[in-house]
This record gives C-alpha cells, structure tokens and sequence, in this order.
C-alpha cells in the first residue's frame, strides 16, 4: 500500500513537473468585431447628402423663378398708340409671351381691361379701351385659344396709369391690363417646367 502511495506521488510529481515546463498557451483572440463605417466614408456621405440638398434647393428656386416669370408675361400691360386699338409690334412679342404661358395653362382665363388718355369724350375713350381689349382678344383667338378664356373690359379713361396732361402720362394711360380670373394657381411654365 505504500508501495502504491509512492507511485501515485511520483507520478503527480512527474506531471506537475512536465507542467511547468510548459508554456502557457495564448488567450483566444477576441471574437470579431463588426466594423461600422470609417470617418471618411461618413463625410463622404454628409457631402453627398448635402450637394444633393443644394441641387435640389437651386432647381426649387428655378422652377419659382420660372413661375414668376410666367406670371409677370400673363398680367404684362401692352400700350396703344393715340386713338389707335391696333397692336403694335413691340405689343405683338408681350402678346405672344402670354399666348405661350397660355398654351401650357389651359386652365387660366384672364380679364383684358382696356384704357384710353383723357382726350376725347367719356363715351368715345370707353369704346377705345372696348375696341383695346377685342384687339387683344383676337390676337388670342388667332394663335388658335379659346375665346372663352377671355373676357374684355373697358375703363376708359377712368382709371389713368399716370397723372398728367402731356405725351408721356397719356402713352402710359393708352394700354391693356390683364387679370387673372381664373386657373391662376395652374400656371405652367411653357417648356414642361413648374
């Protein structure tokens, strides 16, 4: 029995003996770690992010300026000569701005107002800014628009642009005005645009 005491010592001995000259086997690495995105690809993507928000802000303001200017063709004055209803050609390219705005807005309908000087009788500068307005009207329904969509007024000399007894305030008293009566938040930019 002492006999196997010894041989049980000897052994554990042995092995604590052959374990110490061992070396330690290393820890386990670290499980992986998900990598998230670097700092260079966040800036990329905030740029990005916002030279996209730039783009989009400069195209708002093309289409708002683009409205704007379909806006200003539609109520654009046109003027007259003296006691004359005939367009004149610097009024043909104002009238054809507004038959392009026109043709891209089927929904507007404007009011033409015609107006005279105060030379001449009440009753004859009322039925000048009439013969104004029709004139206009025509123009319209001649480059192929509804003649529904308008509708003509004369104010005669009742209502003056411009105060005053000589040439220049009479030029700018003998015009059309146009209002819109209708559609006028349907306004359509010719070409496609908003």
């Amino acid at each position: 029995m002492l006999h196997r005491g010894l041989i049980i010592s000897v052994v554990a001995a042995g092995l604590f003996v052959a374990s110490c000259g061992q070396e330690e086997l290393p820890p386990p690495p670290p499980p992986p770690v998900e990598e998230g995105p670097n700092q260079d690809s966040i800036d990329a993507a905030r740029r990005a992010a916002e030279e996209a928000a730039r783009r989009a802000a400069e195209e708002e303001a093309r289409r708002a300026a683009a409205l704007e200017a379909a806006r200003e063709a539609l109520t654009a004055m046109v003027f007259f000569d003296f006691d004359m209803a005939e367009i004149r050609s610097d009024a043909e390219g104002v009238l054809q701005r507004k038959v392009r705005v026109l043709r891209a807005s089927p929904a507007v309908q404007l009011r033409i107002e015609g107006h005279a000087d105060e030379r001449g009788s009440s009753e004859y500068n009322l039925a000048l800014g009439s013969r104004r307005a029709e004139a206009v009207r025509q123009f319209f329904v001649n480059a192929g628009l509804a003649e529904s969509r308008f509708d003509v007024r004369s104010y005669g000399e009742e209502q003056p642009r411009e105060m005053g007894s000589n040439e220049q305030s009479w030029a700018q008293n003998r015009r059309d005005e146009f209002v819109i009566t209708a559609g006028g938040n349907q306004i359509q930019v010719p070409g496609g645009g908003q």
